[in-house]
């Protein structure tokens, strides 16, 4: 258990390579709302590198836990628009519309878009977001939404591994086969952590991250010595989860539902 949080806090003290903090965070927005978990995504928040606030703001969403999200409200206006857009979606699909203004803002474009139509909040960044050229800041990154990449890459990571015979087919089918729990599947994903491609084991790691069996965490903590960095993370976020040192970030089919008037029920 102690490798799995020294691998990731190495990777989110990296001093030269924000790449590498990236990669940390995507490992870390799959341990939902542990606390020190947490406090890591938060301090990184106040990382200098936009992309790595960005990583970070996405981590705390992909938690879904409710601590956390005032950390995410204070991005809302971060000097960086790529930041403080992520932020304000990222709040919003937890059912926090406080950064409202932000995604209306980006919506009116180089129109002037009323505050009071969401919640009589404007924040610095609305003022921004309607230039053109801020606006194509934000767009390149196709709302964010692909920074962290499938099964918690950072996506340079991601491209890496893409570019380097990772076969995305085989991804996603571990993917899909993964919502489903058997016998069957255990082993399959087990076997798969043996792969020569590091992104069908890394796949493979958080497939297992919920059979809470010693030897399904063994075999996961034999990736934490693997050659690839992206999935020695993120076998570390697995195994932690696999032995119940972490809860899981809260799985797609069972999101909090949202409850009327915009913000998630009791869990």
């Amino acid at each position: 258990m102690g490798d799995s949080w020294d691998l990731l806090s190495k990777a989110l003290a990296d001093p030269k390579q924000p790449d590498v903090r990236i990669q940390g965070l995507a490992a870390l927005g799959l341990l939902g709302d542990n606390p020190r978990s947490l406090k890591m995504i938060e301090t990184a928040m106040s990382d200098a590198d936009l992309d790595v606030r960005t990583a970070a703001v996405l981590a705390a969403g992909q938690t879904e836990a409710a601590a956390i999200e005032p950390a995410m409200r204070k991005l809302l206006n971060d000097k960086e628009p790529q930041v403080a857009y992520t932020a304000a979606l990222a709040l919003w699909k937890l059912g926090d519309h406080s950064g409202g203004d932000i995604l209306m803002a980006v919506v009116d474009g180089e129109r002037k878009a009323s505050a009071n139509l969401l919640n009589g909040a404007e924040h610095d960044m609305d003022k921004t977001l309607h230039s053109p050229a801020e606006l194509a800041k934000i767009g390149v990154t196709e709302g964010a939404g692909l920074l962290l990449g499938p099964f918690g890459f950072g996506i340079t990571a991601y491209e890496y591994i893409k570019k380097n015979g990772g076969a995305s087919a085989r991804v996603h089918a571990i993917e899909a086969l993964a919502q489903e729990k058997n016998e069957r599947l255990r082993k399959e994903f087990v076997a798969a952590l043996k792969d020569k491609d590091p992104g069908v084991r890394a796949a493979a790691a958080k497939a297992l991250d919920s059979y809470h069996l010693p030897e399904v965490s063994a075999a996961i903590a034999n990736l934490l010595y693997d050659v690839k960095r992206p999935v020695r993370l993120t076998a570390a976020a697995a195994y932690l989860i696999s032995t119940h040192a972490s809860p899981a970030s809260p799985e797609p089919g069972a999101r909090s539902k949202i409850a009327h008037g915009g913000r998630r029920t009791q869990r």
